[in-house]
């Protein structure tokens, strides 16, 4: 098919006429209006190329699947189509695989490539990979950024298109009004269910491979996945097979090691791995079975009910009584990867610099999403912040968190960030306000059941046996202590058995628990202070009971 003869003016947006034959009797009707938002992505892609946007510029590192997308397009609008490589030039790409294509060393350099696109007279789509290096702001690309400006301007009167992909957006500000940019996002559940489709289907025939899958399973196994490319998906799907043999929900820890690489090459954030469960939180009912409710609404079924995402949380109370904890232990429950957020890491000496650690880090954890954030002390690192503090880093901190505040009210990832504090007159108020958490919950000391329950997590996790102690007498005598604060007597007491060369006992965890004065003691005045502040602007994370009898008896002599 020949090029049509296009005539100076208007630019004309209709889309080459069909073959011989194929052309309608009559003037089709006008196909009726879709919504932008109800446009999938290659079709968006399509309607630009229709559209005949001269250069369009995709931002992936998913080459391939760009190409099929692309592919498909050229072959619907009926388009040779080719690709660009500086190894290889300009190669025939929809030719049969039985065909050999044909690769021209003289268009491996960048301006007789763009020379080649204008020489070309057939409708055609022209992928270009890497070619972000001869688009960047650099005096060494001048050429080819003036020359691209040109094959722009031809372009328009033509059925021609040359889309760019790269792994990064690097476009000089002179190609700014010239050059579209096209969101390539990454993969969907519906992409990933497909590549499980043709992995069990290849496998089908292997007596040594079983993939069994409920759809419960499928769509947990799906979620994980996400955030994963393709490639990274296939990749670890076939680990999967080789260690084990099979594929089902309990493989989700190795596709989480895929994310964990993700994050390792960055180096802005830092994988968290973990072996904390829920039920080594021992009390705090309220914040339990928050999470428990919460924990459905990343399914497709609590989306389909109009459940969102849940946005966050922020944990409030005296150190050392389960906040970081709890973040490790949600990990567990929600079977997403936790990801720590060390803000003081992203601060630089760059005027400019830390703002921009602090978007690629949350690019980073959205790409590798569904995924939890965990910002521990948050009120320290975010301390200059305030106002009165302003002046003191030159603005930094204040412009970090309004960063982070915008990401936190606008974000649409499901990414749950749990921060934690424990001076509350260094918090903004602005990261209070609902919308950037869906809740506040305050830590308190625990209660005489919490202790006890908190005994036996740490006894248990030492292989001693909780029944062989009287964990009555051992909460009582702790009153005030945090979960912090038991765990170091119960280490305590084990050094004084071991090096006594005795069993570890009772006495021997009483003797340790007089030896310790908890903080609630030393900072009663600052404790106090707390709780009437979380009194009636935060929730209670275990359940509001009255102080034991036993541990406030008034000493009254006869």
């Amino acid at each position: 098919m020949t090029e049509p003869n296009i005539q100076s003016g208007p630019r004309n947006v209709t889309t080459p006429p069909l073959p011989d034959g194929e052309q309608a009797a009559k003037a089709p009707a006008a196909p009726p209006k879709v919504a932008r938002a109800c446009l999938s992505q290659p079709q968006e892609l399509d309607v630009l190329i229709r559209s005949r946007y001269p250069i369009i510029y995709i931002e992936s590192w998913e080459e391939e699947r760009v190409e099929k997308c692309l592919l498909k397009i050229a072959k619907a609008r009926h388009k040779d189509f080719f690709t660009w490589t500086i190894t290889e030039g300009i190669v025939r790409a929809d030719v049969e695989s039985t065909q050999v294509a044909h690769k021209s060393s003289k268009t491996t350099d960048p301006l007789a490539a763009l020379d080649a696109v204008l020489e070309h007279v057939q409708s055609a789509i022209f992928l270009f990979k890497d070619f972000h290096r001869f688009t960047e702001e650099n005096r060494s690309n001048l050429a080819v950024i003036r020359r691209l400006r040109d094959v722009a301007y031809h372009l328009r009167d033509s059925y021609k298109t040359i889309v760019i992909v790269a792994p990064a957006t690097r476009i000089a500000s002179d190609l700014s009004k010239d050059v579209t940019v096209f969101p390539f996002s990454l993969p969907n559940q519906a992409d990933f269910s497909l590549l499980i489709d043709r992995i069990v289907d290849d496998v089908k025939d292997n007596p040594k491979v079983s993939v069994t899958l409920t759809p419960d399973e499928r769509e947990r196994i799906l979620e994980a996945a996400r955030g994963l490319t393709l490639k990274e998906a296939e990749n670890v799907f076939a680990k999967t097979l080789v260690l084990n043999g099979r594929l089902s929900a309990d493989d989700i820890s190795l596709i989480f090691s895929e994310k964990q690489q993700i994050i390792r090459k960055n180096g802005l954030l830092e994988y968290y791995n973990t072996n904390e469960t829920i039920k080594h939180v021992a009390g705090l009912d309220n914040l339990k079975s928050w999470l428990v409710k919460r924990k459905i609404a990343f399914t497709k079924k609590a989306h389909d009910f109009g459940l969102p995402a849940p946005k966050g949380l922020l944990l409030l109370g005296v150190q050392g009584c389960g906040k970081s904890l709890c973040a490790k232990a949600i990990s567990a429950l929600w079977e997403q990867p936790l990801l720590r957020f060390d803000l003081g890491r992203l601060f630089s000496g760059l005027v400019g610099s830390s703002e921009e650690n602090v978007r690629a880090a949350i690019q980073v954890a959205e790409s590798v999403a569904p995924a939890i954030l965990w910002i521990d002390e948050i009120d320290k690192a975010l301390g200059g912040s305030s106002q009165d503090a302003g002046g003191s880093d030159g603005g930094t901190s204040a412009r970090v968190f309004g960063t982070l505040l915008t990401w936190l009210s606008e974000k649409t990832a499901p990414v749950f960030v749990i921060a934690t504090a424990n001076n509350i007159s260094r918090l903004p108020p602005e990261l209070l306000r609902k919308g950037r958490f869906d809740e506040i919950f305050f830590v308190d000391l625990p209660d005489l059941n919490e202790r006890k329950g908190i005994f036996q997590v740490h006894l248990a996790k030492r292989r001693w046996r909780p029944a062989d102690f009287d964990l009555d007498a051992l909460a009582r005598k702790a009153d005030g202590f945090s979960g912090a604060e038991i765990e170091e007597v119960v280490v305590s007491a084990l050094f004084d058995a071991f090096s006594e060369n005795k069993k570890l006992s009772t006495e021997i965890l009483l003797n340790a628990i007089t030896q310790t004065v908890p903080l609630s003691r030393t900072m009663s005045e600052e404790l106090g202070r707390l709780r009437n502040w979380a009194s009636g602007r935060a929730r209670m994370a275990s359940h509001i009971t009255l102080r034991e009898v036993d541990e406030t008896k008034r000493k009254i002599e006869f």
